[in-house]
């Protein structure tokens, strides 16, 4: 009777710490689950989606914190001009293509990546058109983006800047100056998917262009000073 008596005692035990480990795993499965941004969050994470989706043209809605209808398609289109799946959550990929990182989710290889990105961008932007309005300036970058993308040029940021003939500060050395804020946080606008270009891959001052190639493009926007083409 005693020996069966124990063997329910340490059976209920076993029981209690299987239902623990058990209660604990689904706790942080829905934790990681709620760690995203998607259809019925609220917050400041999805204000900070809000803000940007807003600032680059992809949302038109409030910067009120709620995950909506709104900012569920914006977030998709923001996907789909970047690439990416569009389920219109904004896991770890969209929210590191929009420059938001939470402390334990960017690695410091990639953060060492995309700073040194960033600078080399802006630098070309303070070079180009630190006289230009913040507009103005997001476009030079994205211009550079939009190469990177195209199958007619180098694959890469330094690529792009570097190849041979492509920008004037390159080769006048304005290029080394030290850009200031305003140049790198418009670079890190056009890193994250804002093109006020429509999607120009050239762009020259018409009061100074000579070249006669350049006039023939295909022109998409002007801003200040640069007219933007294809």
């Amino acid at each position: 009777m005693l020996k069966n008596k124990k063997r329910l005692i340490i059976i209920f035990v076993i029981s209690l710490i299987g239902i623990g480990m058990l209660t604990f795993i689904a706790v942080s499965e829905n934790s990681s689950v709620e760690a995203l941004s998607k259809y019925g969050s609220r917050g400041d994470e999805v204000r900070q989606i809000q803000t940007k989706l807003k600032r680059w043209g992809y949302y038109n809605g409030n910067v009120d914190g709620i995950y909506g209808t709104q900012t569920l398609n914006a977030v998709k289109y923001f996907q789909r001009k970047n690439g990416l799946t569009q389920d219109g959550i904004a896991g770890p990929a969209t929210l590191k293509a929009m420059g938001i990182f939470s402390s334990s989710g960017s690695s410091s290889s990639g953060s060492s990546s995309n700073s040194s990105n960033v600078n080399l961008l802006a630098r070309l932007i303070y070079g180009e058109a630190r006289g230009e309005s913040y507009t103005g300036q997001v476009a030079v970058g994205a211009v550079v983006m939009n190469r990177v993308r195209s199958s007619s040029f180098p694959n890469s940021i330094s690529g792009v800047i570097y190849q041979k003939g492509a920008f004037d500060v390159v080769s006048d050395g304005q290029i080394n100056l030290t850009p200031n804020s305003t140049a790198k946080k418009a670079a890190q606008d056009a890193l994250n998917g804002w093109d006020p270009t429509y999607g120009a891959i050239y762009y020259f001052n018409p009061a100074t262009a000579t070249n006669k190639w350049i006039w023939s493009r295909p022109m998409t926007v002007t801003i200040g000073k640069h007219r933007f083409c294809k």
